[in-house]
């Protein structure tokens, strides 16, 4: 897992309010890791005091304003879908909700009850892959999965270009990117529509060239 990665969804965590715990900061070659080394993130936001599961299973931004606390699992292949087959083939991506890995972010959070977090890129677009893919994770343990789309979008329509982010490297770039218009949010890519529309002139009459 790239480091730029991590930081995407460490990022992501924290504008959101969480305070955010990297058990690992080493890679593991070589031999297999331990159930503590299999944990990326463990997240906890302080404001949320009644931690409740979200009826989703692919999550949205607005479905974490009720988990209170998350162990974290990341994974960076951005040019692939996550399908069941590839969690069959690599079953080392869903060891961070194995028993022994849980136990640990539970004595790091303080807490047995948290949400088992999967970020990814993506999943099968829909259908019965998809219903697939998800009943496999659920009954892995996972409660919900975040895609990677979700978490840049939100990033970039977080990120204001009129604040210097000299504290983080990866807000900044994204600061740049929007100020010079390489990037936009939802709402700016609207404007933006209705002003090129806006330029369009209407052909002038016959009459008016007189």
């Amino acid at each position: 897992m790239s480091a730029v990665t991590e930081m995407l969804v460490r990022e992501y965590f924290e504008m959101q309010g969480y305070l955010i715990s990297q058990p690992r900061k080493y890679n593991v070659p070589g031999r297999p890791k331990t159930a503590d080394e299999e944990v990326d993130l463990v997240v906890v936001n302080p404001t949320i005091h009644t931690h409740v599961l979200p009826a989703s299973f692919v999550l949205t931004t607005a479905d974490l304003r009720t988990v209170a606390r998350a162990v974290v699992g990341v994974r960076g292949w951005h040019t692939d879908r996550f399908y069941t087959s590839t969690f069959e083939k690599t079953p080392e991506i869903l060891r961070f909700v194995q028993p022994a890995s849980v136990k640990f972010a539970a004595e790091i959070l303080g807490a047995t009850d948290m949400a088992k977090i999967l970020c990814l890129p993506k999943l099968p677009a829909s259908g019965e892959l998809k219903d697939r893919t998800i009943k496999f994770l659920k009954e892995r343990g996972v409660d919900g999965v975040i895609s990677f789309r979700t978490i840049l979008a939100e990033l970039v329509s977080g990120v204001d270009v009129n604040k210097n982010y000299e504290k983080s490297d990866l807000l900044q770039v994204i600061r740049l990117l929007k100020n010079y218009e390489l990037v936009r949010d939802d709402q700016l890519e609207l404007f933006a529509h209705g002003r090129r529309k806006s330029k369009v002139k209407a052909p002038a009459s016959n009459g008016a060239a007189g």
